[in-house]
């Protein structure tokens, strides 16, 4: 019933969606400041998704993390308890897996809504820094990830998905998600981020 209702949900919704994306992007800005988000990749969610994309986007991560550190740009961890299941930090669960290149002083957000801004310090800790476009990855690419890319974009921040650094319960889902948000290829991020240093 709750895919059925999501399908039908993305389907109604889609023209607009498409519409917003298909506008013609400007070249990155030398004033971008960026920041990666890398959202909920936990061991209590990570055996929910579709195996097919998992291995790829957690190499994707990865790759992602590497990139933003080589260009001195900051990585934010998003960690999810829900108020009444957790996992709560500390709990089983709850940590990211040790192969992810996280560091312990990269800022730290604990959320318990899909979004990570809401009710959260995300946005104080983007507003400290001057960020004003984010780049994001990890799971689920149907849940948390797209309700923080409309979360961003609801507080003017210009807002990416990370391409094949998303993972969902269902591969087609995360295609899905895909077209109706602006993507950015691990080439396209290098290209901006080797910009900006110009």
């Amino acid at each position: 019933m709750k895919e059925a209702l999501f399908l039908a949900l993305l389907v109604a919704t889609m023209p607009v969606l498409l519409a917003q994306t298909d506008m013609p992007r400007k070249p990155p800005s030398k004033d971008m400041k960026p920041a990666l988000l890398v959202i909920d990749i936990q061991d209590r969610y990570l055996p929910m998704m579709a195996q097919e994309e998992k291995d790829l986007a957690l190499r994707m991560i990865n790759g992602a993390i590497w990139l933003f550190r080589q260009h001195n740009v900051p990585v934010i961890r998003v960690y999810h308890s829900d108020l009444q299941f957790g996992p709560k930090p500390g709990e089983e669960g709850f940590e990211f897996p040790s192969s992810v290149i996280i560091k312990d002083d990269d800022p730290k957000v604990v959320k318990n809504y899909p979004s990570a801004f809401t009710k959260t310090d995300l946005d104080e800790i983007l507003r400290a820094k001057e960020i004003n476009t984010v780049f994001l990855c990890g799971l689920s690419a149907v849940g948390c990830v797209l309700a923080t890319y409309y979360g961003a974009m609801d507080r003017g921040y210009e807002v990416f998905m990370v391409k094949n650094a998303i993972m969902s319960h269902k591969a087609d889902y995360t295609d899905v998600v895909k077209d109706i948000t602006e993507t950015v290829t691990f080439k396209t991020l290098q290209f901006m981020l080797e910009y900006l240093r110009k």
